[in-house]
């Protein structure tokens, strides 16, 4: 028998192993506060690569030229004619724009082996290399001419310029990886070049993308900004007021005093546009709007001719995107706000109906107040979303008639991702891009102001 002091051997390693000290610095998993943690971690990994990471990335593409002209992963140095206009007109540098454009044709060593493996005459590749070596020319006919002279000269004009080509010097459409490599070349074309022309040269003859603040000089120098910040502006706002938030606000309290059945009814039929391919939806309303569309045949015998109803005038095409957009976002305030109203105790409706209380009483004193926390969800929410939405714009107007329905949105994908020239600008689009989250933040900020977010939040005074 075992003595009451006595404890069976699992006991004992039992109660050690719960009673042994973690070593310091370890994470007790047994504490629900580390737990927790650990538990979120996975969490926090996801909303910095999907939420923080992007941000941070459009903030620093923001401050660089890069676009395809200068490509994503770097660039080389080269010299171009388009590279030298900004060294004649930034740095005044017009006499070594020239030099660095011209072709001179040397005959070197270099270019005697070339030309005998491009099938060059033998004889007359020997002759000139002991004749006319390391002498130059600024013109190609001067290379043909020395090659006329000699007695062992090719017998046909095709063998002259196969020899001649070879000895062609330029460092122009060249491109170089490093700057060193481009002096280099420049010294060996017998240019040299002072501190100040090679920080010019640098600067010019580099193809790859840089930092700078030009992207937003030129935002706040073209005309074009302000019409399409006014624009945003106009769309998301009116969108909201009218439909997002208010129209989803009516949708929901008329249903709450209808019965059970036709109200689930026609909270299926709003749900039925955002349900629906955007692709699939706007062409519906372009079957609407088009000039053999539905209005044009019924409004064309009331004396109202066929016409495109969506893009013929700017009040048209913001009324339609409007609509289009609208009547998608409605959907989902009115369940926001449904489900906000069902949730409310009925003895408040009940007890205003005994004190004589009418619908519109019951409205204003009793729902309105309980969704202020929902509206303002909503309110929130749907203008973040409409700044930052355009493919609806897009596929109904494509920002027209004449750049009329532009909004930011669409202007950052149109110049960094979708341009009918092709040059497409990364980094401006990221500086418009920055400058959307800019806006969002500080109007999200208005808002909780607002709507008095501190004391919404504020924990009850009586538990």
């Amino acid at each position: 028998m075992l003595k009451p002091s006595s404890r069976p051997h699992w006991a004992t390693k039992s109660l050690s192993a719960d009673t042994k000290t973690p070593p310091e610095g370890e994470i007790e998993m047994g504490n629900s506060k580390h737990l927790g943690l650990w538990l979120l971690a996975p969490a926090g990994v996801f909303v910095f690569l999907f939420f923080l990471a992007p941000v941070i990335l459009t903030g620093v593409f923001g401050f660089t030229n890069m676009s395809t002209a200068t490509g994503i992963t770097g660039g080389a140095y080269m010299i171009s004619d388009t590279s030298m206009r900004p060294l004649r007109s930034r740095y005044g540098e017009n006499e070594l724009a020239d030099r660095l454009t011209q072709k001179v044709y040397t005959i070197d060593d270099a270019g005697l082996k070339a030309a005998l493996e491009a099938g060059g005459d033998a004889a007359a590749i020997a002759e000139l290399g002991d004749k006319f070596l390391d002498q130059s020319f600024d013109r190609r006919r001067g290379v043909e001419t020395a090659i006329k002279s000699l007695s062992a000269r090719p017998s046909t004009t095709r063998g002259i310029k196969i020899i001649s080509a070879q000895f062609e010097r330029s460092v122009v459409n060249v491109r170089f990886d490093s700057k060193e490599d481009l002096l280099v070349a420049i010294s060996d074309f017998g240019i040299a070049l002072n501190e100040g022309q090679t920080e010019a040269l640098g600067q010019v003859a580099y193809t790859g993308w840089t930092f700078t603040t030009q992207n937003f000089k030129t935002m706040i120098e073209l005309p074009d900004t302000s019409k399409t910040l006014i624009n945003t502006l106009f769309y998301v706002f009116t969108t909201l007021i009218l439909f997002n938030t208010g129209f989803a606000l009516v949708l929901s309290i008329t249903t709450h005093y209808m019965p059970a059945g036709p109200a689930g009814f026609f909270r299926s039929i709003w749900l039925l546009p955002r349900v629906t391919p955007p692709v699939l939806y706007v062409l519906m309303w372009k079957w609407l709007a088009w000039d053999t569309g539905f209005l044009s045949v019924v409004l064309e015998p009331m004396g109202f001719a066929p016409r495109n109803w969506m893009l013929d005038s700017p009040a048209n095409a913001w009324t339609f995107i409007i609509l289009i957009n609208g009547i998608v976002g409605a959907s989902m305030g009115m369940l926001i706000f449904s489900s906000a109203i069902k949730a409310i105790p009925q003895s408040l409706f009940h007890a205003s109906e005994v004190d004589g209380a009418n619908r519109g009483q019951q409205v204003w004193h009793i729902i309105l107040p309980q969704l202020r926390w929902p509206i303002l969800f909503i309110t929130i929410y749907q203008t973040l979303s409409l700044l930052t939405s355009f493919e609806y714009i897009l596929l109904a107007t494509d920002g027209g008639p004449g750049g009329a329905t532009e909004v930011w949105a669409l202007s950052t994908y149109l110049k960094a991702l979708s341009n009918y020239g092709g040059a497409l600008q990364y980094g401006y689009g990221a500086a418009l891009s920055l400058v959307l989250v800019i806006i969002g933040i500080s109007v999200s900020l208005i808002y909780l102001k607002l709507f008095d977010f501190k004391n919404l939040t504020a924990p009850p005074k009586i538990e």
